[in-house]
């Protein structure tokens, strides 16, 4: 099975319906962040609340934007602050 078809298949049965485009490349852009900056195990987490976010209201772009920006500047400030 691909990563488009699970992906498919995981949000028919949550019910949710196709995935717009883009959306799966912010979640992994955003994984991928963590998992480099910070973490890798946060990257799931970092992706789930995420996903409380927006089911609360917040835009997608702005979560991940959020937590993306966070995850550089705790690697920025690991590495330093290079």
């Amino acid at each position: 099975m691909t990563l488009d078809e699970w992906v498919a298949a995981a949000a028919a049965e949550l019910e949710l319906g196709e995935l717009p485009a883009g959306e799966q490349q912010l979640i992994l852009d955003l994984a991928r962040e963590v998992a480099h900056n910070v973490v890798r195990p946060g990257a799931p987490v970092s992706a789930y609340l995420v996903g409380l976010a927006v089911g609360r209201g917040a835009s997608l772009a702005d979560a991940t934007r959020a937590l993306t920006e966070l995850a550089q500047r705790h690697g920025a400030a690991a590495r330093g602050g290079d």
